[in-house]
């Protein structure tokens, strides 16, 4: 291609004219009287070293999941600290402003915010003649959404614990119990690590869950027939592994297929009925 391509051109791609040859340069004027040293090992630079003991330790490096992992100890050795000094603190005697007598007082939790004393009390006076009713508040006169019902009589409080429990006031449910502070001797505020339910429980993943629907279910079904036990248990290893999803597809082939065949199978019939109708007609 380069052959047609016009003189102008052409010089570009011409290949450069080789580097000239260059003597060697003259020695220098500092070089010319004076030798220059032989250049040795480092065998004598070894003793001016920094001696191993004196060096100082290199400084560590705290990765971001170092200090995450750091911090989250922190917080947690500094909660249990406080859980601790709270434990040693703790004395429910103390507290005379919430009833007379515990034994016939209720505790009454996951009140709303809205639902005023008067109401309150409307709504547990069915259940006996309340002698005190007290709903704690905090600093700032807020209630905090719980509060001490005392009644006259232990058998009422009974009656309320029973049938109080679960009650819609302002579109709350109650949790109704009875007051454990003065009652139990073990018994700890949520505060402090105790309280009643699971709700401040670390909630479980998916995968934790799906695992133990699993396992529940191979247990309720280890008492069936060994057929029904051992497809449960393919079942629960195709699903685990991914290997269900063909299972499943390869079942969906299949009927496409039936359903193919079925309807070829009506539409022969009914051409076959219809030639049949014709002959007679001839005939």
């Amino acid at each position: 291609m380069t052959q047609f391509l016009p003189p102008n051109l052409l010089a570009l791609f011409e290949a450069r004219p080789p580097a000239p040859y260059l003597p060697p340069p003259e020695p220098l004027l500092v070089d010319k009287n004076e030798k220059r040293p032989k250049m040795g090992g480092m065998a004598e630079y070894v003793g001016l070293f920094e001696d191993p003991d004196d060096t100082p330790p290199k400084p560590v490096v705290e990765t971001r999941e170092e200090r995450k992992a750091r911090r989250r100890r922190e917080k947690e050795e500094l909660l249990a600290y406080k859980i601790e000094q709270g434990i040693a603190k703790w004395n429910p005697a103390e507290n005379h402003n919430a009833s007379e007598d515990p034994y016939k007082t209720l505790f009454v939790s996951r009140i709303n915010y809205e639902t005023s004393e008067s109401k309150l009390k409307r709504e547990f006076e069915q259940y006996g003649r309340i002698k005190r009713l007290n709903m704690v508040y905090d600093n700032n006169g807020k209630p905090r959404g719980y509060a001490f019902i005392e009644y006259s009589d232990k058998s009422e409080m009974h009656n309320a614990y029973k049938r109080a429990d679960g009650m819609k006031v302002d579109g709350r449910r109650l949790v109704v119990d009875y007051e454990r502070g003065r009652t139990q001797k073990s018994w700890l505020p949520r505060r402090l690590g105790g309280g009643k339910g699971e709700t401040r429980k670390a909630k479980k993943s998916k995968t934790q869950l799906l695992e133990e629907e699993l396992a529940d279910g191979y247990d309720r079904n280890r008492d069936r027939s060994p057929r029904s036990s051992d497809r449960d248990r393919y079942r629960r290893d195709s699903y685990a592994n991914g290997g269900n999803r063909r299972s499943r597809s390869k079942d969906r082939g299949d009927d496409r297929r039936k359903e193919r065949d079925r309807s070829r199978d009506r539409d022969r019939e009914r051409r076959g009925g219809r030639n049949g109708s014709d002959r007679e007609r001839r005939h």
